[in-house]
């Protein structure tokens, strides 16, 4: 439940603060800024401990780092040109891509219950995007360009983990630091700057102030996000996860209808559906894989006399420590 709230608080406020002020890598700079202020305060307070920055680390985590900012800037200006509805369509082949890539970078085959639930997929992306009239070219191009740097980052996470000696929290902080210091000079290069200096005067501080006060809001939620990613899906089975998915995605159509006056198309809902569809197939296929691999393995059988000898000794060890 609580990676729903935060997912949807972060999409809904997103798209509040773009539509204020079309400002996406200032937007993805402050809530960079949050993150990493948050992450000093853990350590601060005692609760994290937080690496130092190591030169030859760094180097080593630049293709994680440029992956992620690729990845949430496109992000960021996919949700600028198309509603939030249609948001999870544009968004919609990240499954068809990871499981490409995994079988292109790690050799990983499908199965053809997988292979279906890719195929479904993909005729969900396609009936919502084909039954649009007025959608954005852009916006959908940046939606598949987001579906693959998500597919990637997955990959490239696993790759970069070695270089923080496995530790998922280091990871975290590096990742967060370093993208902050990437996009920092995006903000000049798009121009950006400019729009905000012409803001922060007494003229244009209004709109500022709502865009300001939105990224407040999902810098925090963006930071708790991943926290409660981690615990529903630690917590959860596939299928509990696989639930809150579909449910995210059907308020979220809600929500842009409702909060933002979307239009909400038959083919806009048919492809929403069999995205969700596929999405639901897939998990369901891989929880199936996962039981039928546990079922396969053996079963240990002690065979010699000195196998039962050696479960002999285990059992009266455990009763004299019982007894002590």
């Amino acid at each position: 439940m609580s990676s729903l709230v935060t997912a949807l608080v972060m999409v809904s406020v997103n798209k509040w603060a773009l539509n204020t002020l079309a400002l996406p890598w200032t937007l993805l700079w402050m809530q960079m800024v949050i993150a990493v202020f948050l992450l000093k305060v853990t350590q601060y307070t005692g609760l994290l401990k937080m690496p130092k920055i190591i030169g030859e680390t760094a180097k080593a985590l630049i293709p994680l780092i440029a992956i992620n900012v690729i990845g949430l800037g496109v992000n960021t200006l996919c949700l600028v040109y198309v509603d939030t509805s249609f948001y999870q369509i544009a968004r919609g082949l990240v499954l068809p891509f990871t499981v490409l890539f995994a079988y292109i970078l790690l050799r990983q085959p499908s199965t053809k219950l997988v292979l279906l639930s890719c195929l479904t997929v993909f005729c969900g992306f396609y009936t919502g995007v084909t039954s649009e009239i007025n959608v954005s070219h852009l916006g959908i191009i940046f939606g598949v360009i987001s579906s693959i740097t998500t597919s990637l980052h997955a990959i490239v996470i696993k790759k970069s983990l070695g270089a923080v000696n496995n530790s998922t929290l280091d990871l975290v902080y590096y990742n967060n630091v370093l993208s902050l210091v990437a996009v920092t000079p995006l903000i000049v290069l798009s121009g950006e700057s400019a729009e905000v200096s012409y803001r922060l005067s007494t003229e244009g501080f209004a709109a500022f102030h709502t865009f300001l006060f939105a990224g407040l809001i999902t810098g925090i939620f963006g930071f708790l996000v991943n926290l409660a990613s981690f615990l529903q899906i630690s917590k959860t089975s596939p299928t509990t996860h696989m639930i809150a998915g579909a449910v995210r995605g059907v308020i979220q159509t809600l929500l842009g209808y409702w909060a933002f006056n979307d239009i909400i198309t038959s083919g806009r809902v048919l492809g929403i559906f069999l995205i969700l569809g596929g999405g639901a197939l897939y998990t369901w296929a891989k929880d199936k894989e996962m039981r039928a691999k546990d079922m396969d393995k053996p079963t240990y059988i002690p065979m010699t006399q000195q196998d039962l000898d050696v479960e002999e000794d285990d059992e009266e060890i455990n009763g004299n420590n019982l007894k002590a």
